[in-house]
């Protein structure tokens, strides 16, 4: 078995040692659920990794949204080089969930669009849990949403092993099956080539490909291959190759499951005719015709999750496969709730919002009751999955400390020294004169400034103020899309902007160091946006920063605000107790601009030795095509690491390539006339 071994510069400093220790000997000694109660800047990151190291555990990291899940990836990704850290978050670019509004007598289809790219990494982490146990897996919430069947995905993995016998006909059958498409003009990910007695294969959760060579129906070559210059890698014995899809179905009991489709949509329609509802009879009637079709010409048809209790022969209400049901080979796995006081919630609440959707689509003939099983977990569910839990937060929820007993770990005492910052009350009137005039003292200072306000349009409005003012500012909320709002985030801690004007999305797991100022506005306004939770995560934001101080725009002294101020100032005397016993002075924390630069350059000097070698001598036309796929395959692979400067940088030369390209396309045209 592959160790987790923690690579990082530094020990553990401050509060880690003994958070590290308890967390670690509550776990051995039985504890279910405890609570790392870290405040910002604390290192609860390095804390994680360090009890995965002590434990030897595969992990599950739960996180409340992309972003943080990003954050966490790009971290864990460098304290476990030699490991398998992969990522797992919704593939949907854009989501329009199925409905049926039937005030307005209007039904929406479905709509989505996939990241192709994260479609691939939640692939490559299915595929490492089934293969390998030295996993950690960085995932939203949207983990507990139905995935394909583990042990059906694990059933039609197939075992390639050198001198064993392969029917070529066979095998070909079988990767049709499992999704892959064949391809002999282009060579990509989940397509499969065959070039005499040689067989390519190129797995979408791989950056190799597979060649096969046959011999009478016996493999006698196995390699691993470079799928742009086709050149060996590797010679392999033996190697498993996984399905290109998550969900993918099997003959064994395919046709009793259609059958049981079919029997359910007969007594619907009975159902419907019984209530002189002969619409929703027709309608249930003709798109389960359509998609059973479908299922047997192919084994697929659009919505096909809508049907996985059924094709899973799973019980009616049973609760669907999920992320959590990969874990299940390993005999003991660790899960940490990141901010767990918005994670738990949010969970809490996606079984009932989903079930409101289905269920109208249900009544008006859309969808057949067994869809109400395509769903997330519901709460109980979640819980009964749960093994050895951490629940990771600054400000703990009412759950979390319920569960967690006695179990409670304070890390309080910060490893760069750094105290809780001062917080200031300012009248709301006149608020933006004074913001502005502080904006401005913080330039000066070259830090940066977040700025909370309570709409989106505020926002926007408020970045456009300060654009016309001359500072280098804009805005992000949750209307863009996850991997735009990375881009921000990457430009505001390079210097790009100064000022980040943002709503909810700002409060938790923004670990940027460069942060001088945090303004938040209408901070006496009663609601979620500002209560006492709110308010001290969002004062985290400056904790990072030496110089770091916080402004409150108020009125009036809310139950909140005082409760803030009360826990922040109880967390101040106990940090400054302890650096004055130990003679620390207080340092800004520069992790961030330090760990952007490695991970850049692990990547870049390779990537980029292309784009450098090109700039004094053009390329040969012949040579252009190799060179732009090459390309595209770096830009992907910077985009797997998160390293969205990079990709951008080889995006605008992939341009370059394609307009050199076209002339010579051009020529060749002319020729053939």
């Amino acid at each position: 078995m592959q160790k987790f071994k923690l690579v990082a510069p530094f020990k553990a400093a401050g509060s880690q040692p003994e958070a590290i220790k308890k967390l670690t000997n509550n776990i051995l000694d039985g504890a279910l659920r405890q609570t790392l109660l870290g405040v910002t800047g604390s290192g609860k990151t390095f804390t994680m990794a360090s009890v995965i190291e002590n434990l030897q555990r595969p992990t599950l990291i739960m996180s409340p949204n992309k972003v943080l899940a990003a954050q966490l990836y790009a971290e864990f990704k460098q304290f476990f080089p030699q490991n398998a850290v992969e990522y797992f978050i919704s593939y949907y670019d854009y989501y329009q969930p199925e409905a049926y509004i039937p005030q307005t007598d209007s039904y929406i289809e479905k709509d989505a669009s996939i990241n192709s790219h994260i479609e691939k990494l939640r692939l490559k982490a299915t595929n490492s849990l089934l293969t390998r146990n030295d996993v950690i897996v960085i995932a939203s919430v949207s983990s507990i949403y139905n995935i394909g069947s583990p042990e059906q995905f694990e059933k039609l993995r197939i075992y390639l092993k050198r001198g064993a016998p392969l029917n070529r006909t066979a095998f070909t059958k079988h990767l049709i099956k499992i999704q892959y498409e064949r391809n002999e003009m282009d060579f990509s990910e989940g397509t499969f080539r065959i070039r005499g007695a040689f067989i390519d294969v190129f797995p979408p959760y791989s950056q190799t490909a597979l060649r096969i060579g046959l011999n009478l129906n016996t493999v006698n070559t196995l390699q691993e291959i470079n799928p742009l210059t086709m050149e060996v890698i590797n010679e392999l014995d033996d190697v498993w190759l996984s399905p290109a899809k998550q969900f993918v179905q099997g003959e064994e009991g395919f046709e009793s499951a259609l059958q049981d489709i079919e029997r359910e949509r007969d007594e619907r329609i009975k159902y419907f005719e019984s209530q002189n509802k002969l619409l929703e009879a027709q309608r249930i009637k003709e798109r389960t015709n359509y998609d059973l079709a479908m299922l047997r010409q192919s084994g697929m048809c659009a919505g096909i999750e809508n049907y996985s209790r059924v094709l899973e022969h799973r019980q009616p209400g049973a609760r669907p496969n999920c992320l959590f049901d990969y874990f299940k080979r390993f005999k003991d796995f660790l899960v940490f709730v990141d901010e767990s006081h918005v994670a738990v919630p949010q969970i809490r609440g996606m079984f009932n919002g989903d079930r409101a959707r289905k269920q109208m689509l249900i009544d008006f003939g859309f969808r057949l009751p067994s869809a109400l099983d395509n769903r997330p977990l519901k709460f109980d569910e979640w819980e009964n999955l749960l093994p050895n839990t951490v629940f990771v937060s600054a400000t703990p929820g009412p759950y979390e400390l319920t569960v967690s007993g006695n179990n409670i770990v304070e890390q309080i005492i910060r490893p760069t020294g750094l105290i809780d910052p001062p917080v200031i009350i300012r009248p709301a009137q006149g608020q933006l004169d004074d913001l502005l005039a502080r904006i401005q003292e913080k330039i000066k200072q070259k830090q940066r400034v977040l700025v909370l306000s309570l709409t989106k349009k505020t926002a926007e409005d408020l970045s456009v103020f300060l654009l016309e003012k001359g500072l280098k500012a804009t805005y992000l909320h949750s209307s863009l899309d996850a991997l735009e709002r990375i881009d921000i985030l990457q430009d505001f801690t390079k210097g790009k902007y100064d000022v980040l004007v943002g709503i909810n999305l700002l409060r938790e797991g923004l670990d940027i160091p460069q942060v001088g100022l945090v303004a938040i506005l209408e901070a006496d306004n009663q609601g979620f946006l500002r209560n006492e939770t709110t308010l001290i995560q969002i004062a985290g934001r400056a904790a990072r920063n030496a110089k770091g101080e916080v402004v409150l725009y108020a009125q009036k002294e809310t139950p909140a605000i005082k409760y803030a101020l009360a826990e922040m100032d109880r967390r101040r005397k106990i940090q400054t107790a302890y650096n004055k016993e130990h003679h620390i002075t207080p340092k800004s924390i520069v992790k961030a601009e330090v760990e952007l630069k490695e991970f850049e350059d692990s990547s870049r000097e390779s990537s980029l030795a292309l784009i450098h070698s090109e700039s004094a001598v053009l390329p040969e036309a012949k040579n252009i095509p190799l060179m732009i796929k090459e390309l595209e395959r770096q830009m992907l692979d910077a985009a797997d690491n998160l390293n969205f400067e990079l990709a951008a940088e080889l995006r605008d030369r992939l341009f370059d390539l394609k307009e050199m390209a076209l002339p010579a396309t051009k020529i060749r045209r002319k020729k053939k006339r």
